[in-house]
C-alpha cells in the first residue's frame, strides 16, 4: 500500500508491474537482465480517488492514459530493477499529488491605458520604419 496523502491511499491491488529489457547503455547486461519496469495503475476503477482527480489525473497523464482507465508509466533511467521500480512509483505519486490540487482560477483583466498607449505608439514607429524601406524614387 502506497500513501500519498491522509485520504488517498493506493492499494497494492490496483498496481501491476511488468519488467522488459531496457534501452541505453548497459553492454550485454541490457540484452540478458529486465530492468526497465512498467508500471500500471488501475486509476479509473480505483475507489480511493474521487472523480474530480481522476478527471484532472487523466488530463495531466496524457498520452500515459490507457483506453482501459490504466495509468501506464515506464521507468528504464538506471541499470537497477529496485531502483527503476522506486522511480517508477515515485513518479506515480507525483502525478496523483498534482492531480490532487484544485488549480487557481485566472482571473481576466484589461490591459491599463499606458500599457495600450506604448503598445499603439511602437507599432506606430515600427510601421514608419517600413515605410523608408519602399522604392527609392530618382530625381532626374
Amino acid at each position: 500500500m502506497i500513501k500519498i496523502s491522509e485520504h488517498i491511499k493506493i492499494e497494492g491491488w490496483e498496481l501491476t508491474e511488468t519488467f522488459t529489457t531496457s534501452q541505453g547503455p548497459g553492454g550485454q547486461n541490457v540484452n540478458k537482465v529486465s530492468t526497465a519496469v512498467e508500471l500500471r495503475f488501475s486509476a479509473a476503477t480505483s475507489p480511493n480517488l474521487t472523480a474530480v482527480v481522476k478527471s484532472r489525473l487523466k488530463k495531466i497523464a496524457g498520452r500515459r492514459w490507457s483506453l482501459d482507465g490504466s495509468l501506464v508509466i515506464l521507468a528504464q533511467e538506471t541499470r537497477s530493477q529496485s531502483q527503476n521500480r522506486a522511480i517508477a512509483r515515485n513518479k506515480l505519486i507525483e502525478l496523483i499529488v498534482s492531480a490532487s490540487f484544485i488549480p487557481v482560477r485566472r482571473i481576466p483583466t484589461r490591459p491599463t491605458l499606458g500599457s495600450q498607449k506604448r503598445r499603439i505608439s511602437s507599432k506606430k514607429k515600427r510601421g514608419e520604419i517600413k515605410i523608408l524601406r519602399g522604392k527609392v524614387e530618382k530625381n532626374e
